[in-house]
C-alpha cells in the first residue's frame, strides 16, 4: 500500500512539474466557416497562443468522403463576395514561396491540408509558430480570411498552391 501511495504522488508531482514547465495560454480566436454560394462545407476552427505557438483546432463538415482540401489564412477579412474571392491571396506577411506548412519556406497563411475522412469530416489539431495572435506582429492574423479549398494543395504552384475554388469562408475574430 505504502509503494502505491508513493507512486501516486510521484505521478502526481510529475504531472505538476510538467503543467508547471508549459506555457500559459494567452489570447485566443476562433472563425466560424460558412460554406460560399453553391456549396455546404461547414465549421468551426479555434486559435489559441501558448507561447511563441498557435494552438489550432476544429472541425470542417460537408466535404466529399475521403478527400484532401487546401486549408489557407487568406489577406483580407472578406467573406461578402459569395466566392471567397474577396479575401483576396494567401496572407503572406513576410513575402516568403507558397509552401507546405510542415517543411522549408512558406506563405504564413498555409496551413496543413485538410483531410476528410468517410463521412466526410476534417478535425485538425495543429500547430503553427509561423502565426501569432499578438496585436502589432506582422503575423498576427486577426481579422484575416480563413479558406477550405476544393482540391489539394500541391505545396508548390505559386502563389497558391492550385487548390482549386473556395468551398468555405470565415474570418477569424478574437474571442
Amino acid at each position: 500500500m505504502n509503494r502505491l501511495f508513493l507512486t501516486a504522488v510521484a505521478a502526481a508531482t510529475l504531472l505538476l512539474v510538467g503543467c508547471a514547465t508549459t506555457a500559459p495560454a494567452g489570447p485566443s480566436a476562433s472563425a466560424q466557416l460558412m460554406p460560399t454560394k453553391g456549396n455546404s462545407v461547414t465549421g468551426q476552427v479555434l486559435f489559441v497562443q501558448k507561447g511563441d505557438k498557435v494552438l489550432v483546432s476544429g472541425e470542417i463538415r460537408g466535404l466529399a468522403p475521403n478527400t484532401e482540401h487546401g486549408f489557407h489564412i487568406h489577406d483580407k477579412g472578406d467573406c461578402s463576395s459569395g466566392d471567397g474571392m474577396s479575401t483576396g491571396g494567401h496572407f503572406n506577411p513576410d513575402n516568403k514561396p507558397h509552401g507546405d506548412h510542415d517543411h522549408g519556406e512558406h506563405h504564413a497563411g498555409d496551413l496543413p491540408s485538410l483531410k476528410a475522412d468517410a463521412s466526410g469530416i476534417a478535425h485538425l489539431n495543429f500547430e503553427s509558430g509561423t502565426i501569432t495572435l499578438v496585436s502589432g506582429k506582422t503575423t498576427d492574423i486577426l481579422g484575416h480570411g480563413l479558406i477550405v479549398h476544393r482540391d489539394p494543395d500541391d505545396y508548390k504552384t505559386q502563389p497558391t498552391g492550385n487548390s482549386g475554388p473556395r468551398l468555405a469562408c470565415a474570418v477569424i475574430t478574437q474571442n
